[in-house]
């Protein structure tokens, strides 16, 4: 990522979660707990200082769906970024989930200079969605994308690859909807099998078979090109790796520390073998 889209995160693990997705453990994800409105603030300090340019970054509230807080804790949380807005920060972005972003929060959003909003899309397949419980539709993410879109807020969208009752065939039709949508960039997460999260129970009673990191490599080097197609930046590939997923809390599926890496390897090697 280029230094004028750099971002410094700030992590509020489930935070506003309405629901508990069968993939998700965001402590051990993101390696953080339940963050206060005092954490944030030294977090969002101490990165700053570390930043070498803040003027060209990005302030992300991520881990939490941060439209689903009461809006009484989400005020809180961008008043207290204001400060750094007027000296030094580019803007905020926040990840929400589909379900829990009206036009009135994308007004309120704005004025507080959130610039972009990701959605947790994760498949544009219903039963999928459901076999993930991940309590919102396909026709939610539409229109949510919408709602950002007509704010002229950037809107950036996640999809996951390998969930429960999904296939290569499904992760290729919800990476297709998603281009109708003409996001400003995807992040695409292949399903990982961490510790602590009902998807590790339905893995160890053999109700859930994993993709393996090879399967997840060869189809998100297809959906990959898919975007770049499309021109469609992909400006993130696989989780990003911890100390605690790496340690083994991930204990199946497709986690590996460079999987972006792995996936443009796979797809360069393409390229090469085909003009051979």
């Amino acid at each position: 990522m280029s230094a004028k889209h750099s971002i410094i995160p700030v992590f509020i693990p489930h935070y506003g979660c309405t629901n508990s997705c069968v993939f998700c453990n965001q402590r051990r994800i993101t390696g953080f707990s339940a963050t206060g409105v005092l954490d944030v603030l030294h977090a969002v300090e101490a990165a700053v200082r570390e930043h070498k340019d803040a003027k060209l970054a990005e302030l992300a509230f991520y881990g939490g769906s941060f439209t689903s807080l009461p809006i009484e804790q989400q005020n809180e949380f961008l008043l207290a970024a204001q400060p750094f807005l007027s000296n030094g920060l580019n803007a905020i972005r926040v990840s929400a989930r589909p379900d829990s972003f009206s036009s009135s929060d994308a007004v309120r959003l704005k004025g507080f200079g959130v610039r972009t909003v990701e959605l947790g899309a994760q498949s544009m397949c219903d039963d999928v969605l459901i076999a993930s419980q991940r309590g919102h539709t396909a026709a939610d993410v539409a229109r949510a994308s919408k709602t950002v879109k007509n704010a002229g807020i950037k809107l950036i969208l996640q999809m996951m690859t390998g969930l429960p009752a999904d296939t290569n065939e499904k992760s290729i039709l919800t990476a297709k909807r998603l281009i109708e949508l003409e996001p400003s960039g995807v992040r695409i997460y292949p399903a990982v099998v961490i510790k602590g999260t009902e998807l590790y129970e339905m893995w160890r009673c053999g109700s859930y078979i994993e993709h393996t990191v090879e399967d997840a490599v060869e189809l998100c080097a297809r959906i990959y090109a898919m975007f770049e197609q499309s021109e469609i930046p992909v400006i993130r590939m696989g989780l990003n790796p911890t100390e605690d997923l790496s340690g083994g809390d991930a204990v199946a599926g497709a986690y590996h520390p460079a999987f972006g890496e792995l996936v443009l390897s796979r797809i360069h090697y393409t390229k090469a073998v085909e003009l051979l």
